[in-house]
């Protein structure tokens, strides 16, 4: 019998960027009765808000947010709510940040000039973009091919075999091999100091709800070697492979039927 369910963001609870749909946010308020509920992705806590709390609206109510852990930046800033009942749960300020370790501004503008160099060098960067290409997660800095803000119908194309971002990872490796490197979403590529990665965010939950690798059922898409959920398998989490938000709604929508 599991005792939390973790799920990666994007391609996993939600289309890559965009909210979660009404359907995919009440079978998630249905799990937090039931279930403490880990998420972790590499975005930052804003895009939480918007992809993940913000459509839960009225159903998130302070009981089942206590029961929602918020692992930003692939876990190495972590949020708790600790806000009223009636408390609104996008409002930033009813969350607790519990810790974060942030890098240093020279790691920082290393990695900024590493990628920039790599993707200028292998003609993947992109002059108009939707969005800022490289963007600083406090702990971890994350390249975006097209922008932050690109479109969904216009990611999703561009790198589905992951070949260009592999070859962008491997010249910034050569230029800067002290980082860790991770294919994430559809155009992303996330870069941090060693071992900050989902295994670190994975082991500091396990810490704080006092709870076994064995305990655990993770959701991801990216768990292939290289990407950004694969560190979870290694870890030995039992760990379901899903290709869209479809497929984890369905095996959610499972879970409750048996856990109630």
């Amino acid at each position: 019998m599991k005792k939390v369910i973790a799920f990666d963001i994007d391609d996993t609870l939600n289309v890559a960027k965009t909210p979660m749909t009404s359907e995919m946010a009440g079978v998630m308020a249905d799990l937090l009765d039931i279930y403490p509920v880990c998420v972790i992705s590499g975005q930052k806590l804003s895009q939480f808000m918007i992809q993940i709390l913000a459509p839960m609206g009225l159903l998130a109510t302070g009981q089942r947010l206590r029961n929602l852990h918020l692992m930003v930046a692939q876990g190495t800033q972590y949020y708790t709510y600790s806000g009223p009942d009636g408390g609104m749960a996008v409002d930033m300020n009813n969350w607790r940040q519990v810790y974060s370790f942030p890098m240093s501004d020279a790691q920082t503008a290393k990695i900024t000039a590493t990628i920039t160099q790599a993707a200028r060098e292998l003609g993947y960067w992109c002059e108009n973009t939707a969005g800022d290409i490289i963007e600083n997660r406090s702990s971890q800095v994350t390249y975006s091919a097209l922008g932050q803000q690109a479109a969904p119908e216009v990611k999703y194309p561009w790198d589905p075999n992951h070949q260009k971002r592999q070859s962008i990872v491997q010249r910034a490796r050569q230029l800067a091999p002290e980082f860790e490197y991770e294919i994430a979403g559809t155009t992303s590529i996330n870069v941090f100091l060693p071992g900050m990665n989902k295994t670190f965010g994975m082991s500091k939950l396990m810490e704080e709800l006092s709870v076994e690798r064995q305990d655990i059922l993770y959701f991801g898409d990216m768990t292939q070697p290289g990407g950004n959920d694969y560190p979870v398998i290694q870890m030995g989490i039992e760990t379901i492979t899903v290709k869209n938000w479809q497929e984890t709604m369905m095996a959610v929508k499972g879970i409750i039927g048996v856990s109630k």
